[in-house]
């Protein structure tokens, strides 16, 4: 199966795109629709965030407006529980299911948004946030995956329907953490290896210098392919990070890898894109501490 790249960037918070959505005007909505399309993406992600006024009528009306354009299915991410349900209404399966994004871990909201999947044959991201919050490592990730798995899994979603998100969080201000998500990554595959696996990857830059983020993304991008990963919500329009999510970027998956396995290879023979791969991996993995010049050090 090939890698799945979800598009991040029809989004309220966008500063183009918010502003369409609350003003009802298609056009911005729609040339980024058919961009993204063009891009190369497999899914496109319309996220609502909580949509609180007339939510319901802005997803049914916005998955109106993509969905003319484009073929591609849906991931609809909203945490308005009536909002999610009118996407689902007006979702048309031209390609593939739709995707709600997301379910957390915590019995309130699987109640709400679970029978969902079966009453609109979609699809589910299980986001591994509990009743606590965010979890803490790995291993309160797996008893959580295997808590919304199981409990989707009962209520006859396929495993293939649940793509199981542990949660990406920011190595500028969470460093130590970042590596619970990165070690459940290498875990999933032998836990749930028919689940899909996914996350929103950019987290992982949150808080960097914006000319960082890129190389962060697309060094972290590498490390979970070689843990697995096989779909992730990402800005298609950054050429580099798909060109790997392409397969063609192998030297750079290659010499992320090195860098995972211990076998760190001599700077003084390598390019200088290759030092900054080099350098960013140890840093996300959590052997150099995070500073904003970790490239200079």
């Amino acid at each position: 199966m090939s890698f799945k790249v979800i598009a991040e960037n029809i989004n309220v918070m966008s500063k183009s795109i918010g502003p369409a959505m609350k003003a009802r005007d298609a056009k911005p909505i729609r040339a980024l629709a058919e961009k993204l399309t063009e891009a190369g993406a497999d899914y496109l992600d319309v996220n609502l965030g909580p949509a609180r006024k007339k939510g319901d009528e802005l997803m049914e009306w916005i998955v109106g407006v993509v969905q003319e354009v484009s073929d591609l299915p849906l991931y609809l991410d909203t945490m308005n529980v009536e909002a999610m349900e009118a996407g689902l209404k007006a979702y048309k399966n031209k390609s593939g299911k739709a995707v709600i994004n997301s379910i957390m871990a915590r019995p309130d909201r699987m109640e709400k948004l679970m029978p969902f999947t079966q009453k609109y044959d979609a699809g589910m991201v299980a986001l591994l946030w509990g009743p606590e919050g965010i979890p803490r490592d790995e291993n309160e990730r797996g008893v959580l995956a295997a808590e919304i798995v199981y409990a989707a899994q009962e209520l006859g979603v396929a495993p293939e329907d649940i793509w199981v998100d542990p949660i990406v969080v920011p190595v500028s201000s969470q460093q130590i953490e970042a590596q619970g998500c990165t070690n459940f990554m290498n875990m999933m595959p032998d836990m749930f290896p028919e689940c899909m696996s996914t996350c929103g990857l950019s987290n992982i830059s949150n808080g960097c210098p914006e000319r960082l983020r890129p190389l962060v993304n697309q060094t972290y991008f590498a490390m979970l392919l070689k843990g697995g990963l096989k779909a992730a919500i990402v800005d298609p329009l950054d050429k580099g990070l798909m060109d790997i999510a392409r397969g063609k970027r192998k030297d750079i998956e290659s010499i992320v890898a090195r860098v995972i396995d211990g076998d760190v290879p001599d700077l003084a023979g390598l390019s200088k894109e290759e030092v900054d791969f080099v350098k960013t991996t140890e840093v996300l993995l959590g052997r150099k501490l995070y500073s904003d010049s970790w490239l200079e050090l």
